[in-house]
């Protein structure tokens, strides 16, 4: 239940009786939400290991999207960040694209995706790759009407499939967060313990620093993480969620190290009224506010985030937590929806369907 499971329980919501395709399944990672729905596989979820290791798939996705028999639908809402938008519609059906970001892997991203591969996917992936950035720029044009998670994403968009994208931001349970009158002086660092997420750069700078901080997630670098943290750093798992608003609440500042495409974890810590030390590129230059909800450090760096640390000690008393609360409510669900409402409203009325 990441964020693009929650923006599907959104769309739901809006719309109770649709049915969802995906290529795999699997119930009891899901909310109850997920499950009342119809959920239909693509032939993609009965591969053998398609459970775990359905990237290994990738190659047989476009052909599984198109197999896919949608003739009675007159509406359709794909939901993208690797490939979902490339289904076959009727003439007459109204398609509309949220997307959460183009395959990273196929294009700014490849290189990375390349290096950390081994031999055999190394040797593999130019000529397949190259074949899935046709079918994935020429699938772009069936789509009817695209929405992007961020203005990042927007801009990714436009390079990628030179296609032009309004923004949505998705949708932030920010409700379900609030201020607290007790504060702690730890640092704050939530996400998944994975290389791109630079965990590793958090690290480093809490140690130089000698700040007191947690760091929570899971992932491949978790016992690395682990490992390396000073007696200053307790890192962990998981926390239950009473546990994790209790941390966002009570956090000197929350440090976010990644690039993402939107970024939640940065509005749920301004929704609790905390502030945010962010690497200023990515989804989060939508949502934190330079200077009144957090601070930026420009380069992916121990020293930069270093000198970030050391700066934001200056600037917090001028930190208003009534400001932080207030910017969070733009990613509020009901703001979601009516984006969602009014794409909608306007491909019908410049394209002249009923969907």
């Amino acid at each position: 239940m990441r964020g693009g499971e929650r923006v599907l329980e959104r769309l739901l919501d809006l719309f109770p009786h649709a049915d969802i395709f995906t290529h795999v399944y699997v119930p009891e990672r899901v909310s109850q939400k997920i499950r009342s729905a119809n959920v239909r596989q693509t032939f993609i979820g009965t591969l053998p290991g398609a459970r775990k290791h359905y990237q290994k798939y990738l190659p047989f996705m476009p052909m599984a999207l198109e197999e896919l028999d949608l003739r009675d639908y007159d509406l359709i809402i794909s939901s993208e960040s690797g490939p979902a938008k490339g289904v076959i519609a009727n003439p007459d059906a109204l398609h509309l694209c949220y997307c959460h970001s183009p395959m990273r892997y196929l294009w700014d991203h490849y290189h990375d995706y390349k290096s950390s591969a081994g031999n055999l996917g190394r040797l593999m992936m130019p000529s397949l790759f190259h074949r899935l950035r046709q079918w994935d720029v020429n699938s772009a044009r069936r789509i009817d009407g695209i929405l992007a998670n961020s203005s990042f994403v927007q801009r990714r968009i436009r390079k990628t499939w030179g296609r032009d994208a309004a923004v949505v931001h998705p949708p932030v349970a920010v409700d379900s967060f609030r201020p607290s009158s007790q504060l702690s002086d730890r640092y704050l660092w939530v996400s998944q313990m994975t290389p791109y997420k630079r965990a590793d750069i958090a690290l480093e700078a809490f140690n130089r620093l000698g700040v007191p901080a947690l760091m929570v997630g899971d992932g491949e670098m978790y016992k690395t993480i682990a490992a390396g943290a000073g007696r200053n750093v307790e890192v962990r798992k998981h926390l239950s969620f009473d546990e994790l608003k209790q941390a966002y609440a009570t956090a000197k500042a929350l440090v976010f190290t990644p690039e993402e495409d939107f970024g939640i974890v940065p509005v749920e810590a301004n929704a609790s009224g905390r502030p945010v030390i962010a690497f200023g590129r990515g989804g989060v230059t939508d949502s934190i506010v330079d200077g009144q909800t957090g601070l930026f450090y420009r380069d992916q760096t121990v020293e930069a985030l270093c000198d970030a640390i050391r700066r934001f000690e200056g600037w917090l008393p001028c930190f208003q937590p009534e400001v932080a609360t207030a910017n969070a409510r733009r990613f509020a669900p009901e703001v979601f929806d009516s984006g969602i409402i009014d794409a909608l409203k306007g491909l019908r009325a410049s394209i002249g369907r009923v969907a």
